[in-house]
């Protein structure tokens, strides 16, 4: 299980910090095979285990690469719910440093009691901030959204 979620942490950073990446998992334009190939030695210049290498290789001959985030995902929260902890999506418009990272688990580890496991990833949309989802509640503090309130008040007074 712990073998598992490092793969699939190591490639969903993989997806989050190459565009490239990005691409070949959403793209219907590639080939079963070709993405197949592509994600295989993806996976094994990472050092992926031999069981996400299938388990990937099975998503790209039935052309569900595209949904490998919500798996991933799941999985994370599968294992969280097994350990005993919370999980919190973190989103950032710039990749977040370690010291962030911890400092973030450490807030949300005193928020919510108990173990909190972070899963950092980048959405350049945001422009800024951060966007924390921790199960159903959501907490957007990013500039986007500040600055899309922003432009409803002026509407409104407007």
């Amino acid at each position: 299980m712990d073998e598992v979620a490092r793969d699939f942490g190591s490639l969903s950073a993989m997806i989050d910090e190459s565009p490239d990446l990005h691409r070949l998992v959403r793209s219907p334009v590639l080939s079963r095979q070709d993405q197949q190939r592509a994600m295989d030695a993806v996976l094994a210049a990472a050092g992926c285990g031999a069981l996400i290498r299938r388990f990937i290789g099975v998503l790209a001959d039935n052309r569900r690469l595209f949904v490998l985030r919500d798996i991933i995902a799941a999985y994370r929260a599968i294992v969280a719910e097994r350990r005993g902890e919370t999980v919190a999506e973190v989103i950032s418009a710039q990749p977040l440093s370690d010291q962030q990272v911890q400092q973030i688990t450490a807030a949300l580890t005193g928020a919510l009691g108990g173990k909190v496991n972070v899963a950092a990833r980048v959405d350049a949309a945001i422009l800024g901030g951060l966007v924390v989802k921790v199960g159903s509640r959501m907490i957007d503090n990013s500039l986007s959204t500040k600055l899309q309130r922003l432009r409803l008040a002026m509407k409104g007074v407007g």
